[in-house]
C-alpha cells in the first residue's frame, strides 16, 4: 500500500517557521537533530556514553566507543522522532528510559511493536511508500518510508525490519521548499534504484555508514556503498553518518572520505563532527 496515511497538525509553535535556513546537528552515530521550517526532529536516538554496550539481537552486543555531543536531558523541545529501526544502536535503553513516552515515533510496524510494547503510546508506523504528513504553520512536512534493508538476502530476513526516509518540506499549496533523504541502515540493493525515480532533486542525502559486520557478514554500506548509494541518489549534498561511533563499525570515515576523493566529489560532501551543525538554505530557485 502506498500513500499517506494520516494527516497531523502541530498548533501553538515555539520555533521559527524561517524557510531560508536550516540545520543537521551531528549528535553521533545515526542521532541528528534536523530544524527546518519550524520542525525540530529527532533521529535514532542513542545517548549511551563510551565503554557502555547496547543489545543488538541474538544475545550479541556492541560497545560504544565514542560520547554523544550532549544527553538525553539537554535535547531541545522535539516535534517529533523518526526511528530507522528498533537496534539498540539506534534506540538504547537511555531513550527507552528517558524519552518522554508521550512523543510522537514514526518507524516500522516493527519497532512500533517493540516500543508500544516499552510504553510508548504516539506511534505511527510505515511500511515502504507509505507517507505521514505534519502541518506546522504554513508548512507542510510529508514523510514517505523508503526501501531499505538490513544485510544481503537471506540475512536480512532474520534482522528487524528497516526503512528509509525521504523529508519533503513544502508550502501547504504544495510548492516545494527543501528535500532530505536518510537512508537508514540498508545496503545498496535493487529497490534503492526506485527513490530517485519518485523522489528526484534530494537537497540532502544522510548516509548511514560504518560497514556494520555482524558474525563476519556486512549488514550496513561500507565506504564502497556508500559512495554507490550517493551517486544513485544524485544528492546536491550528503552528509555520512553511522561510523566509527560502536566496535561492530569496521569500515572508518576515513575510507569514504579516500573514496569522495578519488571520485573528485569533495565539494559535495559534508563532514560533521560531534556536537557540529551543517547550516543549508532553500535553493532559491524553488521560491
Amino acid at each position: 500500500m502506498t500513500g499517506i496515511t494520516k494527516e497531523i497538525t502541530i498548533s501553538n509553535s515555539n520555533s521559527s517557521s524561517n524557510i531560508d535556513t536550516g540545520s543537521i546537528t551531528f549528535i553521533g552515530n545515526a542521532t541528528v537533530i534536523i530544524r527546518y521550517a519550524g520542525f525540530t526532529i529527532l533521529t535514532d536516538p542513542t545517548f549511551i556514553h563510551m565503554h557502555e554496550k547496547v543489545h543488538i539481537g541474538y544475545g550479541l552486543y556492541a560497545t560504544r566507543l565514542t560520547n554523544p555531543s550532549i544527553d538525553i536531558k539537554d535535547l531541545p523541545p522535539i516535534d517529533f522522532v523518526i526511528l530507522s529501526h528498533f537496534h539498540g544502536d539506534h534506540f538504547d535503553q537511555v531513550a527507552i528510559r528517558e524519552l518522554d513516552k508521550a512523543l510522537p515515533i514514526i518507524t516500522t510496524p516493527h519497532a512500533a511493536e517493540e516500543l508500544k510494547a516499552r510504553g510508548f503510546h504516539r506511534l505511527d508506523k510505515l511500511e515502504t511508500w507509505e507517507s505521514i504528513s505534519y502541518i506546522k504553520d504554513d508548512i507542510k512536512l510529508v514523510i514517505t518510508a523508503t526501501p531499505a534493508r538490513h544485510g544481503p538476502l537471506p540475512v536480512s530476513i532474520f534482522l528487524p525490519q528497516v526503512m528509509g526516509s525521504i523529508l519533503n518540506f513544502q508550502t501547504k499549496n504544495n510548492q516545494p521548499l527543501f528535500r532530505i533523504y536518510i537512508t537508514g541502515d540498508t545496503l545498496v540493493f535493487e529497490d534503492i534504484k526506485d527513490i530517485p525515480k519518485r523522489y528526484p532533486d534530494i537537497d540532502l542525502a544522510l548516509l548511514h555508514l560504518g560497514g556494520t559486520r555482524i558474525m563476519g557478514i556486512m549488514v550496513t554500506m561500507d565506504s564502497r556503498e556508500g559512495l554507490k548509494m550517493f551517486k544513485i541518489i544524485n544528492p546536491k549534498k550528503a552528509i555520512p553518518i553511522h561510523y566509527n561511533d560502536y566496535d561492530v563499525f569496521e569500515s572508518p570515515l576515513e575510507n569514504f572520505q579516500r573514496e569522495v576523493t578519488e571520485a573528485k566529489l569533495e565539494d559535495r560532501i559534508r563532514y560533521l563532527n560531534h556536537g557540529e551543525s551543517y547550516t543549508f538554505e532553500m535553493n532559491k530557485n524553488k521560491k
